[in-house]
């Protein structure tokens, strides 16, 4: 769970033209070691997109594309900033993001006064020079994650306009407390730094709907939290939090909350109250069990209870009728209650590491499945595969890996949607001939098994991309053939399968010259051959008394 703050493109057109006019220009990911002398005499250029190349430097002609709206220029590899981008009036968006930007050609950005968006994601800035806070007063995201930040200026205040604010992945040890004034703040992400609390000022942010503050060192959350009454995604995850404020339950607007990684051990009475929520997110929390009243969660879609220690299921999933994924991996659960076939939107099931003796049945009344993982690299071991699985009609990515499968089923094959099946690390000794009916299959894991040979019509597996079959005692294809890809072990089934169309031919051809012949049927030979006779005996042979063929006498 984080925030995304992805640089959109208008189009996938290198070049777009309005009534003989270009605006938009795409030359991403074309290896370019400086930008187009070209564009610089397209004068309508609105939006251009130069991310993903090698370029180093922004020349001075830059100037001359007056209309610029929005410069992708991330990913590449600039140190300098030409002062020349200042005389952009009209450039709102700029993504400078991942180049070794020099921090004395940073002061430069403060020139370009109409920018609404600037992106410097990992670019190596220890600070935030005081002019880009001063003079830039129509920012409305400002994206600075993956930096050196420990701080920010003071003339952080200045920007009254600012809605949106990135600094996941830094050095933060207290929450700026500059930007408790800005009221116009709606998502906040400071993922990943070294907070030890969140101020009480918080609470003047009534327009905060997204805050992230997961991965750091909380050990409570202020009451005053409650007053950001349009909260509507709260990030707390691997904290320190044994418990939330009682206040917090007022924030009926959430829809989407991480408490994963904190020592909760049970699940905050408040959270039952947001009834509106649609993912919720409580892995690795201590639990045991749920309350009576998580029934309430009614509109929840994504549940992850996975890593806890649960020792049964929680009868409450079952009234989560509109719940598409549900993570119970790494628990202690051993069976699955006959009313799990109420979860009938469920798509996504996690069931990896758990108790279960048997494959548990229950889950093939569930019919819109699309994935499930019920590997169990660790707790008990399934033995047993059943044939129902083929109800699952469907099912696009079956993971049983870490198992003591000897055989999987025959109803594999008739599983339209199949894609994905991984069986790596079991006891299979032999494939089902019917997986060659499996034509949607897209990848095939199965390393660390007892198998020795492919079904005859492996190859006719059109869709596979990904085989892999190391360490089994493989002996039809040979070791040294599966080493080298499923490409090789696709020809080597096929050269064998007509050199056997081949020898069947001749066989053929041999046994009709012996008809014609007049020696007898084909079988009768074998039958002779088998007792050690060298030579055919002639039609008007006879057997002496001791059984043995004797010539007649000539007249």
């Amino acid at each position: 769970m984080a925030s995304v703050d992805q640089s959109p493109k208008a189009h996938q057109n290198p070049i777009h033209r309005k009534t003989g006019r270009i605006f938009f220009y795409d030359g991403s990911n074309q290896n370019l070691a400086a930008i187009p002398p070209g564009i610089f005499a397209l004068k309508e250029l609105e939006e251009v997109h130069l991310e993903h190349n090698r370029i180093e430097e922004i020349p001075q002609d830059i100037q001359h594309l007056k209309n610029l709206k929005i410069l992708y220029l991330n990913n590449n590899k600039l140190s300098k900033l030409c002062p020349q981008l200042g005389s952009l009036s009209k450039l709102e968006g700029l993504d400078l993001s991942d180049n070794p930007i020099l921090p004395s050609w940073i002061p430069v950005l403060s020139t370009i006064r109409s920018l609404r968006q600037l992106r410097l994601y990992r670019t190596h800035v220890g600070e935030i020079p005081k002019e880009i806070c001063k003079h830039l007063h129509h920012l409305e995201l400002l994206g600075l994650s993956g930096n050196h930040l420990k701080s920010l200026p003071m003339e952080i205040v200045n920007q009254t306009k600012l809605r949106e604010l990135y600094l996941k992945q830094n050095q933060f040890e207290v929450f700026p407390p500059e930007l408790c004034v800005l009221c116009n703040l709606v998502i906040i992400d400071l993922d990943d730094n070294r907070l030890m609390a969140l101020p009480e000022e918080i609470g003047n942010l009534t327009q905060l709907q997204k805050l992230y503050v997961a991965h750091n060192s909380l050990h409570l959350l202020p009451e005053s939290l409650c007053q950001c009454d349009k909260l509507m995604v709260l990030d707390i995850s691997y904290n320190r939090l044994h418990s939330i404020p009682h206040t917090l339950e007022s924030l009926v607007e959430m829809t989407e909350v991480g408490l994963s990684g904190n020592p909760l051990e049970k699940v905050p009475r408040q959270v039952c109250k947001w009834t509106s929520l649609h993912l919720l997110y409580l892995c690795n929390t201590g639990l045991r069990a749920l309350r009576r009243s998580f029934r309430r969660l009614v509109n929840l879609r994504f549940l992850d209870l996975s890593q806890n220690h649960m020792e049964g299921f929680p009868l409450q999933i079952c009234s989560l009728r509109n719940l598409e994924i549900l993570a119970l991996d790494d628990n202690k659960i051993g069976k699955l209650p006959s009313d799990f076939s109420a979860l009938s939107k469920l798509k996504i099931l996690g069931l990896s590491g758990n108790q279960f003796t048997s494959f548990p049945e229950e889950i093939f009344s569930v019919e819109s499945l699309e994935k499930l993982y019920i590997g169990q690299d660790q707790g008990a071991k399934l033995t047993y595969m059943p044939e129902d699985i083929g109800k699952l009609q469907i099912l696009k990515e079956l993971h049983i890996e870490n198992n003591h499968l000897e055989y999987l089923p025959v109803a594999l094959g008739s599983m339209p949607n199949l894609e994905i099946l991984d069986c790596r690390h079991n006891l299979l000794k032999q494939l089902p001939s019917a997986i060659c009916q499996a034509q949607a299959l897209r990848e095939l894991l199965l390393e660390k098994n007892l198998l020795t040979q492919l079904p005859a019509d492996f190859d006719s597996l059109v869709n596979l991309n990904v085989l892999t079959l190391m360490d089994n005692p493989m002996e039809e294809p040979p070791k040294e053939v599966c080493t080298e890809g499923k490409e090789a072990i696709f020809k080597y089934l096929q050269e064998k399968r007509k050199r056997k169309l081949v020898a069947t031919k001749i066989q053929s051809w041999w046994r009709g010259i012996m008809v014609r012949r007049g020696i007898g049927k084909f079988s009768e030979l074998l039958k002779m051959k088998k007792k050690g006779k060298n030579s055919l005996k002639s039609k008007s042979g006879k057997k002496g008394a001791k059984g043995k063929a004797v010539k007649e006498k000539k007249k």
